[in-house]
């Protein structure tokens, strides 16, 4: 009988399991590929050039790869605090409206004013939209997957009957609002890299994206470097011990679901802020569903989900690619790609775990003998 699994090394934990998770699911997902008549490494190939090297391509990855950061970050705070966010789409939603709302009452000031404001108003919405859950697991002990995907479907009701009514543009007959002041646009990044001398072709990408890369230092700052990250780490390894430690649990529960629901919000910035400059219905397009598989390929880590959220970036805007190439991978096939790493980086996240510590421990063992030696 072998005995029991040693621990896995941090950094293969960090960096190597979720690189053999994403290769096996590459191939099952070439072989099924192969099965259908095209060549796995052609697809491969046409899809890294999609998303990486055809004119414009890095530009609408790291468009979608914003918005993966927000929704990952939304998720992996929560889950510091052991807690399973399954809200981001709802608190990305009402980001938009506080957005929106935030724009409109400063009306036309300059952007100076207007951008902060609006940025600002986007983080409270998805943040009071946060608490809600967090309060009711922290003060009534229901469950917070729950009432999160409970509020999903509140939000995405709450939007359509304002975009159907009273926020509809007059004369307009698709679900969307009238447009936003100007000041609250925020600058596209071909026209900030033009400024400094860099020619690059028109895509979405825009500030937001410098915003989510400064969301990741401030999460990394928080949760490592604070107080506050200290407590919300307590509670998520063992609440019983925290409480004994003098931590108000239920506080650091809301909290921590508030600044979540404020990261999620944020994706506001991208999608209303920065491309549509209205609220328009199902912006959010499933964003804070798939932030769940980049926070868990991440590892909840500031720079795990930055590479998780490239990841599913290059995988969007690289997949279109592959559906305008090949007659035989349609667009449910790239989704099944899609899948299938969630599937790998999800639900069988450790599935090489036992024979990959194993193997670490095995090649280790040597180099520990010599050492003591």
């Amino acid at each position: 009988m072998s005995g029991p699994t040693p621990p896995l090394p941090r950094w293969a934990d960090l960096f190597l399991l979720p690189l053999i998770n994403l290769m096996a699911a590459l191939l099952v997902c070439g072989l099924i590929v192969l099965a259908i008549g095209e060549n796995p490494i052609q697809a491969l190939g046409v899809m890294l050039k999609g998303a990486f090297v055809y004119s414009g391509g890095l530009g609408y990855t790291l468009y979608y790869t914003t918005n993966f950061v927000f929704t990952g970050l939304a998720v992996a705070m929560a889950f510091h605090a052991m807690l399973f966010n399954i809200g981001g789409e709802g608190q990305a939603y009402m980001g938009g409206l506080g957005a929106a709302l935030a724009a409109f009452a400063v009306g036309a000031a300059p952007g100076i004013i207007a951008l902060p404001v609006a940025v600002a108003g986007a983080a409270l919405a998805g943040a009071c939209w946060g608490v809600i859950p967090g309060y009711l697991q922290a003060r009534r002990g229901s469950h917070i997957v729950i009432t999160t995907i409970m509020f999903n479907f509140i939000a995405a009701s709450i939007m359509v009957w304002l975009l159907a009514g009273p926020m509809l543009e007059p004369g307009q007959q698709s679900p969307q609002s009238v447009p936003l002041p100007e000041g609250s646009y925020l600058p596209k990044m071909h026209d900030l890299l033009r400024m400094l001398g860099v020619e690059t072709s028109a895509t979405p990408l825009n500030a937001s994206f410098l915003l989510a890369l400064i969301s990741l230092a401030v999460f990394w700052l928080l949760i490592w470097r604070t107080r506050l990250g200290y407590n919300i780490r307590a509670v998520g390894q063992n609440p019983s011990a925290a409480h004994y430690a003098g931590i108000n649990v239920p506080r650091t529960i809301i909290i921590a679901m508030a600044i979540a629901g404020g990261f999620a919000g944020l994706l506001a910035t991208n999608e209303i802020l920065g491309i549509s400059h209205r609220v328009i219905l199902n912006y959010t397009a499933g964003y804070g569903f798939t932030g769940i598989a980049v926070a868990l390929m991440g590892r909840n880590h500031p720079i795990g989900i930055f590479l998780a959220a490239l990841l599913f970036g290059a995988l969007y805007q690289g997949g279109a690619e592959l559906d305008f190439e090949f007659q035989s991978i349609t667009r449910e096939m790239v989704l099944m790609i899609q899948g299938m790493i969630i599937l790998f980086s999800g639900a069988l996240a450790y599935m090489f775990n036992p024979p990959l510590a194993r193997l670490i421990a095995r090649i280790s063992a040597p180099k520990r003998e010599v050492a003591h030696g």
